[in-house]
């Protein structure tokens, strides 16, 4: 997916006196910080609401919930981390060790959970509309749950060397003195970069593929019910990736410079990546907070969930009313 979190998203290269790059620093060091902001505000506010609509109006009967649930929990185990990297911007590292250990273990498992379960929402969709009848479609509560489970032991288990070998380093940029929280060694970072542009690409592989299907096969029938399911899961996982190549791209270009490669070695050419890294790494970090957006616009149903919370809030019903809405959304299927 990217470099490591210190080496690409907290840039510390900036040693080159020949080629000074302080207005890309001061950049980033106010843009991240009120992005991030703004996006934690987001992220906490629709991912909450999320979970809160799920547990009042939905049942866990639906596949689809089971995902959208996991999926809002990723969120926010993601936007966690956004804080103390805001922090990170201005100041440098100023906490402890063992939390730079923490904060890079939780905010990639945030990610990877993400990527996870956005792939498994998309194969879902795929065996729904292609192969309707499958026996691979996850019917029974404990399949789900084991489910959901596993792919959070892979996440964690992605995220681990976060956890054994980030550590507290020493940064020096124009004669002053900082600490970065990073890999220990450059080893250590070159293996990380790998896992997570093989981890990324595979999901993006494994989607585009479902997709592809799923495209030749709604062209052919029509179900508004269907069709509104997979436009919004489609919405969902392409805004995701959407938001994430071109930092990734970005990404490449920049060590393709950092190995002397024509003509991304070029002062002038480093600035503009530079530039182009510190956007794309806003428009990335951002997916966070977009997914319940679009479950307000595209899903029908999370829009009268919403509505009908609202207007609870402002009248009460009678135990009765709320017992009958209770049963009558525990015996539908998904929250769209």
């Amino acid at each position: 997916m990217n470099e490591s979190l210190n080496d690409s998203i907290y840039d510390t290269n900036y040693e080159d006196e020949v080629c000074e790059k302080d207005e890309v620093v001061k950049f980033g060091s106010f843009a991240v910080p009120v992005f991030f902001s703004i996006v934690i505000t987001l992220s906490l506010t629709g991912n909450i609401l999320v979970l809160v609509i799920l547990a009042l109006y939905e049942n866990l009967k639906s596949l689809t919930n089971i995902f959208i649930l996991n999926l809002a929990i990723s969120d926010l185990v993601f936007t966690i981390g956004l804080p103390f990297w805001a922090v990170y911007h201005i100041y440098g590292w100023l906490f402890s060790e063992t939390l730079c250990k923490i904060v890079n273990f939780v905010f990639f498992t945030g990610f990877y959970s993400s990527v996870l379960f956005l792939t498994s929402m998309t194969v879902y969709r795929y065996l729904s509309v292609v192969h309707p009848l499958s026996d691979l479609r996850a019917k029974r509560f404990s399949t789900r749950v084991f489910l959901s489970f596993l792919l959070w032991v892979i996440s964690i288990g992605a995220a681990m060397p976060y956890l054994l070998y980030s550590s507290i380093v020493s940064i020096h940029h124009n004669g002053k003195h900082s600490l970065g929280c990073e890999y220990e060694t450059t080893l250590l970072r070159n293996i990380s970069v790998t896992q997570q542009n093989v981890f990324f690409l595979i999901a993006f592989a494994v989607i585009a593929f479902c997709y592809i299907k799923i495209l030749g096969k709604i062209t052919k029938a029509r179900s508004s019910t269907r069709n509104r399911a997979v436009k919004l899961v489609f919405c969902i996982v392409a805004v995701f990736f959407l938001g994430w190549v071109p930092y990734n791209v970005v990404i490449f270009l920049r060590i393709l410079g950092e190995n002397l490669v024509k003509p991304f070695d070029d002062c002038e050419t480093s600035i503009h990546l530079d530039y182009a890294f510190n956007v794309c790494r806003l428009i990335a970090f951002s997916h966070c907070c977009l997914n319940p957006v679009f479950y307000a616009f595209v899903g029908v149903k999370f829009r009268n969930h919403l509505k009908s919370m609202l207007h609870r809030m402002c009248i009460c019903r009678s135990p009765v009313e709320e017992q009958q809405i209770r049963m009558q959304n525990f015996s539908r299927g998904s929250m769209y």
